[in-house]
């Protein structure tokens, strides 16, 4: 499937990374994520579970990706992820969009004040374990400009 982006006069596909990061082994969300985000339209290239993050950056450089989105549930996202924007910006990655999403902190309570965190780490967007994936692919639709194909915008306006 082939996304159309605003303003461009070709159809491109976008591409983005998918993992599971640190020793955080839940598979389960990232084949839903896989399989929403290439019904999307998108080219998903899924990194799996226990991904570094120099496999993260690795993946984003081989495949000249648009966005990074890393998921964990385990609780240690904080930990996992500290320092991967300084490794993206080292790679001079420092454009390419980063989402961030899961149970991100053990005992989480307050999840503004997890979303604050990960935001002044560097993450574009944040969300929680109970975030629909069509929420998600909204926001990276809106964050990298881009616009559902003709088939999708009449299947939306069907089923609306």
């Amino acid at each position: 499937m082939v996304v159309a982006v605003f303003g461009g006069s070709t159809n491109m596909t976008k591409t983005v990374i998918l993992g599971v990061i640190g020793s955080d082994a839940h598979v389960v969300g990232i084949t839903i994520l896989e399989q929403a985000f290439e019904a999307a339209g998108f080219n998903v290239v899924n990194l799996g579970v226990q991904t570094s993050q120099d496999e993260f950056v690795d993946a984003a450089t081989a495949h000249d990706a648009e966005a990074v989105l890393v998921s964990s549930l385990y609780g240690h996202a904080e930990q996992d992820c500290e320092g991967l924007h300084q490794e993206m910006q080292d790679a001079d990655l420092e454009d390419v969009t980063t989402y961030i999403g899961g149970n991100l902190a053990v005992g989480q309570d307050d999840f503004d004040e997890t979303r604050t965190l990960f935001r002044e780490m560097g993450f574009d967007r944040v969300f929680d374990s109970k975030t629909d994936p069509e929420d998600a692919i909204e926001a990276l639709r809106a964050d990298l400009d881009v616009r559902p194909s003709e088939t999708e915008r009449e299947s939306q306006t069907i089923s609306a």
